[in-house]
């Protein structure tokens, strides 16, 4: 038997609205039998700040600071903290809970899923490696993150480099379909991501920016070259093709298609009651 085909789709640099819709829109499809499973590279235009389904506004975010700065803001519809979408390459991957190579708990599928981004790294030259969280503590810092900011968050299968987290994922589960999502960091403003949230005071701001930098790290922090967007792309497919045991093949999507998706950008992702609900 030769090997499954998967479709493939670089959606370029696209609104936080679009982004999330589109996503949506593949998970919607592909439980009704009407595409593959997908995996899916873009960007943002802007950059933006996303928050988890389940983050308070209000009480995480610096909405006059998010604005001052120009940045898009977006509510995924998955879970985990917020993020800032500015220099990386964002996936998506779509596929069936009842595919044969998915695993039913949430933690193995993703691990399972993430082998393609592990693979990816290496042929990037990096050393990444799966970390799980040993200690009880660690397990307990996973219910309760200290942080609002994604990356300062450990989580089971986190893919790391030199023990820090060089990208950041978040899975639903909808209609009997998979979607994990999840940010790949070329290069990374630690000041401007810090200056987004709230905090007490700003020692408590201090002290978890300086943790920050312990936790997490950009691509091109690792390299002694600098690593384009085309390259990562270039990598990652492979790695996709590799880690998940594929082919991809590339498809665009039709005018029906991206019209469907522009009406649900409006309808839902680009309303204050999805993104301010909380």
């Amino acid at each position: 038997m030769g090997k499954e085909r998967w479709r493939f789709i670089d959606s370029g640099d696209c609104s936080p609205a679009f982004n999330m819709a589109l996503d949506e829109a593949l998970l919607e499809w592909h439980s009704e039998g009407k595409i593959p499973p997908t995996v899916r590279f873009y960007g943002w235009n802007p950059p933006t700040l996303s928050v988890g389904y389940f983050q308070k506004v209000e009480k995480e975010i610096d909405m006059d600071a998010v604005r001052k700065n120009g940045l898009g803001f977006i509510r995924r519809p998955t879970g985990g903290r917020g993020v800032l979408h500015d220099k990386e390459l964002t996936y998506s991957v779509i596929v069936s809970e009842a595919h044969p190579a998915m695993p039913e708990t949430v933690t193995e599928a993703y691990r399972v899923i993430s082998q393609g981004i592990l693979e990816g790294f290496r042929l990037l030259g990096l050393d990444a490696y799966f970390a799980v969280p040993k200690t009880e503590e660690e397990k307990a810092s996973l219910k309760n993150p200290r942080s609002a900011v994604c990356f300062d968050a450990p989580s089971w299968y986190e893919l790391v480099v030199e023990g820090r987290k060089v990208a950041g994922s978040a899975q639903t589960r909808q209609k009997g379909v998979i979607l994990q999502h999840g940010s790949i960091l070329l290069d990374l403003d630690e000041d401007l991501l810090f200056s987004l949230f709230k905090y007490p005071n700003e020692r408590v701001k201090a002290r978890l920016q300086k943790n920050f930098k312990n936790k997490a790290v950009a691509i091109n922090e690792l390299t002694d070259r600098k690593v384009t967007i085309s390259e990562a792309k270039e990598a990652f497919y492979q790695g996709f093709e590799k880690g998940l045991d594929i082919i991809l093949e590339p498809y665009t999507l039709s005018e029906a298609e991206i019209e469907y998706v522009n009406e649900l950008a409006r309808k839902k992702y680009e309303s204050d009651e999805w993104n301010f609900k909380r």
